[in-house]
């Protein structure tokens, strides 16, 4: 993506939770279940990649949620409005924050008030982490409002491609949970099924993916069931499945992705990449805003906007499709970036060691705190390899019946 920008122009309202200080927060209660897990440890990985309606966390440089999304995506050509579901002060990595939620009918209120100056404009609707069930229908409705709106444009909206398109694409994170349990509470679940129906593209994590899908994942085999049967029951265009572990010990994470055909059957693939040895919080909002930009622009290069959901002809196969190549870009930023993260973490962990071995010195709670903010993803400082991705981890075709 050298010289000019290769994505079109696109606005993108990103509707999720803001940690820090760096934006004004539109919040009002507490997360008590949240706060809570907090305290025993359970929730420590709220970032984990997951699905797309998208998260965001703001944190005073440090980049987690709409910090990470919006910021990549703004680097990345696009235009972000930011509509913030919770404030807290720091992410929940740290496993302790304070903070406040952001009412249902505030949310609603926000967006009416975007809705009244004719500011809702969008391309495309990043959201995702919603503080209960009432908040997560406050979503919904504003992403029905946005596709209602876009579905009854005058002059055969789906198909204009010789002026700006004003498709509006729908994509969820639903945020629920990570390694066999929930960070939410368990009717937010029915809150984000209903929300299926109406989303292009979802990002789920495996975990998640079980819980949409009520299929158990243990095996390629039960992944292709599960893909297979959120397309045809829930009608979603586009998935992709993150963070594919096979085994606690698996030296390789997979992302598995999936456009479906007119049918609803699904077209597989997969990008295999190497497991890093460090936590980071932030990379689910990272997989997210990337996605949207990559898959925008190779949707572009297609000739797809004129179509619904930008979904591509069955002749298409699954190799060739603007998922896959928008998967390889994404991962090959990612990757680059993590891993310059980590070598960054490591220098970081071992001057807190020093000669007197201070860093063993430290409680078990400092001693998290202070590795969690050395494995603080090196976002800004790292901008070329979001810019122009080294593409390394190709897709592989998968097979869509039992192994």
């Amino acid at each position: 993506m050298s010289g000019d920008l290769l994505v079109p122009e696109t606005k993108v309202l990103a509707v999720a939770s803001h940690v820090g200080t760096q934006t004004p927060c539109f919040a009002s209660g507490h997360s008590s279940q949240v706060m809570s897990r907090l305290s025993t440890g359970e929730c420590y990985e709220y970032d984990s990649v997951t699905m797309m309606l998208g998260r965001a966390f703001s944190l005073w440089l440090r980049h987690v949620g709409n910090s990470m999304a919006v910021f990549v995506m703004q680097a990345l050509g696009c235009e972000v409005a930011a509509l913030n579901t919770v404030h807290y002060s720091n992410h929940l990595g740290y496993r302790q924050a304070k903070g406040t939620e952001t009412a249902a009918g505030e949310i609603s209120e926000l967006y009416s008030g975007l809705k009244q100056s004719y500011l809702v404009d969008f391309d495309v609707m990043l959201s995702g982490y919603a503080p209960g069930a009432a908040a997560v229908d406050a979503v919904g409705a504003i992403a029905r409002d946005l596709k209602l709106k876009a579905s009854t444009k005058p002059g055969s909206f789906f198909w204009t491609s010789a002026n700006k398109l004003l498709l509006t694409v729908l994509v969820l994170d639903p945020v629920m949970g990570d390694e066999g349990r929930l960070y939410v509470n368990e009717d937010v679940i029915p809150a984000y099924k209903s929300l299926l129906r109406d989303a292009d593209l979802i990002l789920p994590n495996q975990f998640e993916a079980e819980v949409l899908s009520d299929v158990k994942i243990t095996s390629v085999s039960d992944l292709t069931d599960a893909v297979a049967k959120l397309h045809k029951i829930h009608r979603i265009p586009h998935i992709i499945v993150t963070s594919v572990r096979f085994g606690p010990n698996s030296s390789i994470i997979s992302v598995v992705g999936s456009s479906s055909c007119t049918d609803g059957s699904p077209r597989l693939f997969k990008v295999d990449i190497p497991a890093l040895d460090c936590f980071f919080s932030g990379t689910g909002d990272m997989f997210a805003a990337l996605t949207v930009v990559r898959l925008r622009e190779a949707v572009f290069e297609k000739g797809l906007f004129g179509t619904a959901s930008w979904r591509s002809p069955d002749s298409v196969d699954a190799l060739d499709l603007p998922l896959a190549r928008a998967t390889e870009k994404v991962l090959g930023s990612m990757h680059k970036i993590l891993e310059k993260t980590q070598l960054a973490r490591d220098m970081e962990v071992e001057k807190m060691s020093g000669p007197q071995g201070a860093l063993e010195k430290d409680s078990e709670k400092k001693l998290h705190l202070r590795k969690t903010k050395a494995a603080e993803v090196r976002l800004v400082r790292n901008l070329p390899d979001l810019i122009e991705p080294e593409v390394k981890f190709r897709a592989q075709a998968l097979s869509k019946t039992k192994e």
